[in-house]
């Protein structure tokens, strides 16, 4: 992965490659910023930079034996440690090294949580970071470098770490061995134990602009350009809602969240609670993966009619049956109920991906949205 090929970011990278030029490498760093948004893809560009003995204009060579190891995630100075199931009877994530790759390949190296456990067929699973990852990670770090200056370890979603594994790690880094560098890749850095955080060099990675998404959208997704631009404004920029996205038109998923959606809106302005309940246990019973998707669909129209309401349609890419109800639904969403809708749909999504009990978070979800849009009708 060159600097080249990541999607957005250029200023990001800019600084990056900055400091590798001039030495200032620190030896832990904490990549922030949803899965989505390209961190994995910002932390192997960097990475590869790193190792490469051949920069040249700003960016690695991507022919040398370093590069190729690095972008076939197979660099004998470079280890990665990710969440996995079962520790009992597969303790490390060497064991799942083969899917990993297959995933980061696959995937562009942009990937959330759920695509990683689908990739090795756990379902909801959620997965850990047990100690014994930790305690293997210190013997891979007192060996030699193989074959350049830095041995690196890549710590992905290091908040699923049980708390025995961050405290073993934190010694070293606390007093780090020379030339070692450790990139801890996270979406929740609040969950992290505050000793981890403090010897750590914070690097926020932020959305990727809806002109990259389109781009990438229609150059390796095959979307249309409207289609392409309406996804990029709905994906908030995240690679993966905007592949979400593009696939729930492609299997018809995309009417069943609008159906979802006009129901709960329709039940919430009429003060139906019972029938808001049915609403409930109908996404409840659906996967874990449907019940997110339509959560970021939602907020996605949500966030579209809010711009309706602020005379902002120029640069909305509403159309279809989709325009029509929103232009009639965005009186309801305004500087009176926005922020508090966003922040019960993205409770929703958090509760869910951290396997919430659905029937509870869909329940208090549809009789605080009903409140809130009540809100405008009285």
């Amino acid at each position: 992965m060159k600097f080249c090929n990541v999607i957005g970011h250029s200023e990001l990278l800019a600084s990056l490659r900055e400091n590798v030029d001039k030495g200032r490498i620190s030896h832990a760093q904490l990549i922030v910023g949803e899965c989505g948004w390209g961190t994995m893809q910002v932390a192997l560009a960097y990475l590869q930079y790193i190792h490469c003995p051949n920069r040249k204009d700003g960016d690695a060579c991507g022919c040398c034996p370093s590069c190729v190891q690095i972008e076939q995630l197979a660099h004998p100075d470079v280890h990665f440690a990710f969440p996995i199931i079962n520790p009992a009877k597969t303790p490390t994530s060497d064991s799942y090294i083969a899917e990993w790759r297959e995933c980061v390949a696959t995937n562009d190296a942009i990937f959330d949580e759920h695509d990683w456990y689908d990739t090795i067929e756990v379902g909801n699973s959620q997965g850990i970071i047990p100690q014994k990852e930790a305690d293997n990670i210190i013997r891979k770090l007192s060996y030699k470098a193989f074959a350049g200056e830095h041995k690196t370890v890549v710590i992905w979603l290091p908040e699923r770490m049980h708390t025995s594994a961050a405290n073993a790690l934190l010694k070293i880094l606390e007093e780090p061995w020379d030339n070692t560098l450790f990139l801890l890749i996270s979406e929740h850095p609040e969950e992290l134990l505050t000793t981890i955080t403090s010897r750590t060099q914070t690097i926020n990675v932020g959305r990727i602009e809806p002109e990259e998404l389109a781009r990438y959208a229609v150059e390796r997704l095959g979307a249309t350009p409207e289609r392409a631009a309406m996804a990029a404004r709905v994906a908030d920029g995240s690679v993966v809602t905007l592949r979400r996205v593009l696939a729930d038109d492609a299997t018809g998923a995309a009417t069943d969240n609008f159906e979802l959606f006009t129901r709960l809106m329709r039940l919430s302005f009429s003060n139906r609670h019972l029938e808001l309940f049915d609403w409930a246990e109908q996404l409840a019973s659906a996967g874990r993966e449907s019940q997110k998707h339509f959560l970021e669909y939602a907020l996605g129209l949500i966030r579209e009619s809010y711009m309706l309401t602020a005379g902002m349609e120029s640069v909305s890419h509403l159309w279809g049956a989709e325009r029509e109800f929103c232009i009639k639904f965005a009186p309801y969403v305004g500087n009176h109920n926005v922020e508090a809708l966003v922040a019960a749909m993205e409770l929703a999504i958090r509760d869910i991906g951290q396997n919430g009990n659905a029937r509870m978070v869909f329940i208090h979800f549809a009789l605080s949205v009903s409140k809130l849009i009540a809100q405008r009708a009285q």
